[in-house]
């Protein structure tokens, strides 16, 4: 029986740019913002120099730079054993992000296979049992099992099943073998 597969977006999910949107712009202007003061606004807004932060996705070694989401390398790793896992990012808005995101899925991901990486433009194409994104544009027509990944940006969405961590993940994905042994 071939394995079910999981499509895992980066940016937000396995990558920390909140955090990193916050750490770069203390470093430039020397103003501390958090993520709790983002929430709910829209992302790379609600910085005092407006247009800055937007800046960032265009400047090199952006990508390369992002903190690892807390966890995902442990239940990514996980998941492997018992899905087809593939990492699906909408690199190509910033194509100088391409190759940052690779060298960086290198570095921080080295168990994850060239072949499972997928850089697009809309998520529309993806075909998967459960997508795990921090994007109602990337999930609202994805025909699998949605999987809102929390952010800052997102915290007003409401038609999806929320997971706040990526201890959150692995409980579902064991939730969801336990059910298949019974």
């Amino acid at each position: 029986m071939a394995k079910k597969r999981i499509a895992i977006d980066m940016d937000g999910v396995m990558a920390d740019l909140n955090q990193h949107y916050c750490d770069w712009y203390f470093e430039r202007t020397g103003e501390r913002v958090t993520k709790e003061q983002l929430k709910g606004l829209p992302e790379t807004t609600g910085f005092p120099q407006e247009g800055i932060v937007h800046h960032f996705l265009h400047t090199p070694g952006f990508f390369r730079t992002a903190p690892v989401m807390q966890g995902s390398q442990e239940v990514i790793r996980a998941l492997m054993e018992d899905y087809e896992v593939f990492i699906v990012s909408a690199a190509v808005e910033f194509p100088q992000s391409l190759t940052e995101k690779i060298d960086w899925l290198k570095e921080h991901f080295p168990f994850i296979s060239w072949k499972n990486i997928v850089f697009c433009g809309l998520k529309t194409i993806v075909k998967a049992d459960y997508m795990i994104d921090d994007y109602d544009k990337n999930l609202r027509y994805f025909e699998g099992e949605r999987m809102l990944f929390s952010a800052p940006h997102n915290s007003n969405y409401e038609d999806y099943n929320r997971y706040d961590t990526w201890e959150d993940v692995a409980k579902f994905f064991a939730a969801r073998q336990v059910e298949v042994a019974g």
